[in-house]
Formats: C-alpha cells, structure tokens, sequence
C-alpha cells in the first residue's frame, strides 16, 4: 500500500480549507484517509500561524513508514524545518511568454532611438521655447484687446435706455395721427 501525505479540500465554495491527512494513494482527493495530521487555511495571513497547523510528530511517524510527501505539504514541511529543503530547478521560471517578450523588445528599441535622438532634438527644443514664448505674446495682445472692448460695452448700456425713451415716445405720436 503507497501511502501519501497530502491535502484533502473542505470547506465551500469560494473559501478553501484543507486537511492536511495519510491516506492511501489510491483513494479520491477528498476520500477515505488513514489519520489527520493537520489543517491548512489558506484564506488566513502568511504570518498567521494558524494558518497551518501539523502535529509533528504523527508526520515523522508516517515518515518513516515510507509514506510519499506532495509538492504543497512538502514546502510546508520545509518551513516548519521537518524535511531539507529541496532544490526545484524550473528553467523557465519567470521567463516572460512571447507578447512581453515583444513589448520589451519594442521598449528597447525606443528606448535606442531616444537616446540617438537627443542630440538632434536639442535644436528643437530650443525652437518650441521661441514658440512658446512667440504664442505668448498675442494671447497678451488679446487680452489687452479684450479689455479695450469691454469698455464700449460697458458704455453701450448707458446709452440703450436713452434709445428706449425715444422708442416708447416715437409710439406714442403716431397713435394720435392715425
């Protein structure tokens, strides 16, 4: 009989818990197991230390019967300093698929053309201040000429009532002619 110590999911939907159980390799996930070792609440804090709770001594017990560790309940083991820590050799860890590969190939030849490209960008830097500083000045025009004309505005009202009074007595005379 291949004996395993592994996880066995519980709790539901949406909100992982596990046992952490000797079991016979042949049963289901979540099946028949031999003894419970422990728990694993994933939901909880990675410094809680709740979060993962084993009786040490039942694990070096199976342990030495022979049973087989899974990957997850492995690197527990090796926080908790039961097993040596094993060496993982996974090439293509963090190496970045082919879109990301691309985008970085694109940043760096922008990146390559920008720093060639300062030297004769300098000239037209200098030319956008002149501009800036030449687009200045009309807008200060403007402005002056804005005030220029609101004056005549403000003259303009004074004089329509005065226009008002002609047109309410111009009316008036040509009701009596008719």
């Amino acid at each position: 009989m291949a004996m395993k110590i592994r996880l066995a999911r519980g709790g539901s939907k949406k909100r992982p818990f596990y046992r952490i159980v000797a079991a016979d390799s042949r049963m289901p996930r979540d099946g028949r197991y031999i003894e419970k070792l422990g728990t694993y609440n994933p939901l909880l804090p990675k410094d809680d230390e709740a979060r993962v709770k084993m009786d040490l001594d039942r694990v070096k017990h199976w342990l030495g019967e022979g049973a087989q560790v899974t990957d997850r309940v492995s690197r527990m083991l090796e926080a908790a300093g039961v097993v040596d820590k094993k060496d993982r050799a996974n090439p293509k860890k963090g190496e970045p698929h082919k879109k990301a590969r691309e985008r970085a190939e694109e940043k760096a030849t922008k990146a390559a053309e920008a720093a060639a490209a300062p030297v004769e960008e300098a000239p037209a830097e200098e030319a956008v201040a002149e501009e800036t500083a030449v687009a200045e000045a009309p807008a200060e025009e403007a402005a002056s000429a804005e005030t220029a004309e609101a004056a005549p505005d403000a003259e303009t009202p004074a004089q329509e009532p005065a226009d008002e009074a002609v047109a309410k007595d111009a009316p008036a005379e040509e009701e009596p002619a008719s």
